[in-house]
C-alpha cells in the first residue's frame, strides 16, 4: 500500500547502478545544497555494513512496518526490503526538496504517488563500477558480476531524469549535478 501525496517539494530519486558512488554523490550534494533532505529508508539489511546511514530491520519488523503504513512507497532488490518512511511526506508539504536512495524498478510507481518526481541517474563507466564495488567489500564476486550485468538496464518511459555521470573527481561530479538540480528548486 501506498500513499498519494499532494506536495510542494520534489521528490528526488537518485538512481544508478551498484558502485557508481549514489551515497557519496548524495552526501556531497547536500553539503552544497542545505535545502535538500536526505531521506534515510529503512532496510532489511545487518546493521554493521559500511556505505549510507539507513535503518537495520528484520524482515518480520519490515513486514509490521508496511502493515501499520510506515511508508510512502517500499520495493525489494537483490534479496532486500527497502521502505522511503512515510514522513517524508511532511518534508515535501513544507516545500523541501528530498534526495532519496532509489530502485530503477520502483521508479514508474514513485512517479504516480509523488506529483513532483525528478529522476537523477548516475552513471559511470564499467571499470570504475567493478573497481568501487571490490572496494566496498559488501558482495561475493559473484554477486559484484551479476551487479555489473544489471548495470546498464534502462529506466521507465515517460519520467523526467536528468544524468550525471561520476567517473572523475566527487566534487567535479557534485558540482555538475548540484547545476543540474538547482534551476528546478527555485
Amino acid at each position: 500500500m501506498t500513499l498519494a501525496l499532494n506536495s510542494k517539494g520534489r521528490l528526488i530519486a537518485v538512481v544508478g547502478p551498484s558502485g557508481v558512488g549514489k551515497d557519496s554523490v548524495m552526501a556531497g550534494l547536500c553539503d552544497v545544497m542545505p535545502y535538500l533532505h536526505l531521506v534515510r529508508r529503512v532496510i532489511t539489511r545487518a546493521p554493521e555494513l559500511v556505505g549510507e546511514e539507513y535503518d537495520a530491520v528484520s524482515v518480520e519488523q519490515f513486514e509490521t512496518l508496511v502493515q501499520d503504513g510506515a511508508f510512502a512507497i517500499h520495493w525489494s532488490a537483490h534479496g532486500l526490503h527497502y521502505g522511503i518512511p512515510i514522513t517524508v511526506k511532511y518534508q515535501l508539504g513544507k516545500g523541501t526538496d528530498c534526495l532519496v536512495n532509489f530502485s530503477r524498478k520502483a521508479l514508474a510507481h514513485a512517479s504516480n504517488i509523488f506529483p513532483r518526481f525528478l529522476v537523477l541517474n548516475i552513471t559511470a563507466e564499467p571499470e570504475t563500477l567493478a573497481r568501487r564495488l571490490v572496494a566496498r567489500g559488501r558482495e561475493t564476486t559473484e554477486e559484484i558480476s551479476k551487479r555489473l550485468e544489471e548495470a546498464n538496464k534502462p529506466l521507465p518511459e515517460g519520467l523526467e531524469v536528468v544524468h550525471l555521470a561520476n567517473d572523475g573527481p566527487l566534487s567535479q561530479t557534485v558540482a555538475r549535478g548540484a547545476a543540474l538540480l538547482h534551476p528546478a528548486s527555485v
